[in-house]
Order: structure tokens, then C-alpha cells, then sequence
């Protein structure tokens, strides 16, 4: 089942377009990963899911349903969370402040979560009572993903995750990125780290000035000799 899909999307900041015919899916229980040079539109492409630019053709569809240019705040209630790559915790609230903040349009008892978001995290368990601000760069990483997992949500968007970490933090993430996923939560992550995010990717995205240039399964697409060449620092 698809659970969220680009169709033919234009989009842009003001008069300024950025996307321009792009599409891509995610299927339930895939990590799909979107590659690409710097200004490629990757980031846009994540942001006109979530309405925080304005869509002037195609459609978004989450399940079977159109959200294209719905705000942020509806589609948050609709079930798709966002990590953007900066800015993403509050850094004077302690680790259990900031998850607490990802359970804001929850209704219900959330403290069964926070557990299950304790159990996934287990470094942020031990740093509870700590303000965000300061963790390490990868531990601040995990505040928001976790912020972001206490909706339970149908699908995580995940925005340059690795983005200024060191080789061991970048390894860390990406096993953390799988590991959520394993727990069912389909995600959509951008990133820079083409290599790594490839090798755990079930299918990918390469855009090249805002259009699609390549889509392909995560072996197929690190196999292919252009996308090494561009992007994976092979010669040739």
C-alpha cells in the first residue's frame, strides 16, 4: 500500500520554482531516501509535503487521501511528522520537556509512549532531566526524532538527519533510522551521506535541479556508474 505519494509536483518559494514535475512514493514499511547535489530540491520536497511552501501543480496524497497545500498544523493530525535539519528541539527544555512538546495534539495518556520512546533511545533515558541543549549533535538528532515519533506517526519525514556529525554519530543515525523503521513507520529521509543512506534505503530518489534523474532500489542505484560518478565519489 502507498502511503505517500508526489505526483507531478511544482512547487517554489514565492515566484521562485524549485520542483518542477517531480514524483516519488513511499510504500508501507520502506525507507525511502531522496539524493541529490546541493540546491537539488530535495528539502523543497519534503517541505511542500508538509505546506510550508506553496504547490502550483500536481497533488499530495497521504493513503488515499489529497492534502496537497494543507498547513502544517492539519497535516501534523493527519499522521505525517517532520524533522527539519535545524531547529528541530527546544534546547533550554530538558530531553523529557521535548518529548513531551511531540505529544502536543495528543489527547490521551501519553506516558506509555514516552516509554516506548525511552526504550528506543536508551541514551536519552539517562539524560532525561537534561536540557537538549547540551547533548551532542547526534544525541539532539534522537530528541527529535523521538519528539517526532510521540504522535505515532504513518510516516516520518526526516530532513539531513546526519547534516555536521562525526563518522560514529553519522553510524549511529542511520542504524536509529532503521531501527525505527522496523517498528512499522514508513520514512522519507533526505540526505547528503548518499553512500550510507543507499545502503539502507529500500528504494531512492536522485534529483538534479528540481526534477527526477534517477529512482531505482538502494543496490541498484549504488551500482549505477552515473550516480557513483555524481554523487558517490567514484571515478570514472
Amino acid at each position: 500500500m502507498t502511503v505517500l505519494a508526489l505526483e507531478h509536483i511544482d512547487a517554489g518559494y514565492g515566484d521562485t520554482a524549485i520542483l518542477h514535475d517531480i514524483s516519488l512514493q513511499v510504500e508501507r514499511g520502506e525507507i525511502v531516501v531522496v539524493i541529490g547535489p546541493n540546491g537539488a530540491g530535495k528539502s523543497t520536497a519534503l517541505k511542500s509535503v508538509f505546506g510550508l511552501l506553496n504547490i502550483t501543480a500536481g497533488r499530495v496524497v497521504l493513503e488515499e487521501s489529497e492534502i496537497t497545500n494543507t498547513p502544517p498544523e492539519q497535516v501534523v493530525r493527519l499522521g505525517v511528522c517532520y524533522v527539519p535539519q535545524t531547529g528541530n528541539v527546544f534546547v533550554n527544555l530538558s530531553v523529557q520537556e521535548n518529548l513531551e512538546m511531540g505529544a502536543f495534539v495528543r489527547s490521551d495518556d501519553f506516558r506509555p509512549r514516552l516509554d516506548e520512546i525511552y526504550a528506543m533511545f536508551p541514551d536519552l533515558a539517562e539524560k532525561r532531566r537534561q536540557p537538549a541543549g547540551s547533548l551532542s549533535g547526534g544525541q539532539r538528532q534522537m530528541v527529535a526524532m523521538g519528539k517526532a515519533l510521540m504522535l505515532e506517526p504513518k510516516i516520518l519525514l526526516l530532513d539531513e538527519p546526519t547534516a555536521g556529525l562525526s563518522p560514529k554519530y553519522r553510524g549511529e543515525i542511520f542504524q536509529t533510522v532503521k531501527a525505527i523503521n522496523a517498528t512499522g513507520v514508513p520514512i522519507l529521509m533526505v540526505e547528503q551521506n548518499a553512500k550510507q543512506a543507499l545502503g539502507i534505503a529500500d528504494r531512492a530518489y536522485v534529483l538534479v535541479d528540481g526534477e527526477n534523474r534517477h529512482t531505482g532500489t538502494g543496490p541498484e542505484l549504488l551500482a549505477d556508474q552515473e550516480v557513483a560518478r555524481m554523487f558517490l565519489g567514484a571515478k570514472g
